[in-house]
């Protein structure tokens, strides 16, 4: 029951019509007696730099989940940010200090990263492939450079951002070896597909899967629905796979920290979860 002494949860983003964290949050709040409430927040670019301030006027928000197609331009519009969103190059957490700064990080990634270990994968020393570098295959990016890879190889149609993804990896992780500029899944121990590509009934794979060995990790971050076509293909080669929602699940109790929230885990949050596809 929202009332008056209800704090807010922005989810920002447009559209908002694939949004999943509301029917996940919600329940959660719901049966844990805590009295906040997740709101969908459909939001333009052309209009998101003046509606993030004046969201943060309100007295009654917590913080903000900041989803596509606003996580990259958050960055710049932050008082203060930590080294995760700089070598990201994104954000997707916002709240606001007692002193009425902005500040934002990125956890993503750390979703991301903590589902592939708790489903067995040892990061250390691995070769991994990410296609798609906008801000959440920056983030998986990141963190997974945090956990300890050796080497890493990035695609992207956009040429400039998955250069200057490397580059920013060469600088704060000079011991991992960046390759970019190829999309072939072949000698990785882990591929993921941090595209949009399977939001659309008939888009196109974001990679050749026959060239898939059935010991490659495979995980997706499109959770438009549980099994996309690549996941589905991937896992008719063999291999292993993490499902796009695994990664918003994992990552949800990281939120709920950083809003001062009381925590939880993933498994707790799936029980109570209402997510429809």
């Amino acid at each position: 029951m929202i009332n008056g002494n209800t704090e807010l949860i922005a989810h920002i983003g447009y559209p908002t019509h694939t949004f999943k964290s509301p029917m996940i949050y919600n329940p959660y709040f719901e049966a844990s007696g805590i009295n906040a409430v997740v709101v969908p927040m459909g939001c333009k670019p052309e209009n998101y730099p003046q509606f993030l301030r004046a969201v943060f006027t309100l007295e009654n928000i917590r913080g903000a989940l900041i989803t596509m197609p606003h996580k990259v331009s958050t960055v710049g519009l932050l008082d203060e940010v930590t080294a995760t969103v700089r070598v990201a190059g994104a954000c997707n957490a916002v709240k606001r200090l007692a002193d009425g700064r902005l500040v934002g990080d990125m956890f993503d990634g750390a979703g991301f990263v903590r589902g592939v270990q708790r489903k067995g994968l040892d990061l250390t020393g691995q070769r991994v492939l990410v296609v798609g570098t906008g801000g959440v295959g920056c983030a998986i990016a990141a963190s997974l450079a945090g956990a300890g890879i050796a080497a890493i190889s990035l695609f992207d149609v956009n040429t400039a951002s998955c250069e200057a993804l490397a580059q920013r990896l060469k600088t704060h992780y000079p011991q991992i070896e960046v390759c970019t500029g190829s999309n072939d899944p072949a000698d990785h121990d882990l591929v993921v597909n941090a595209t949009p590509m399977g939001m659309n009934e008939g888009d196109p794979l974001p990679m050749d899967v026959s060239r898939l060995s059935p010991a490659t990790f495979v995980g997706e971050v499109v959770m438009k629905a549980e099994t996309t076509a690549f996941l589905a293909a991937a896992q008719a080669r063999g291999c292993r796979t993490q499902v796009g929602t695994d990664m918003l699940y994992e990552q949800i109790p990281a939120y709920l920290e950083y809003f001062g929230l009381p925590t939880t885990t993933a498994e707790v949050l799936r029980r109570g979860a209402q997510l429809r596809y």
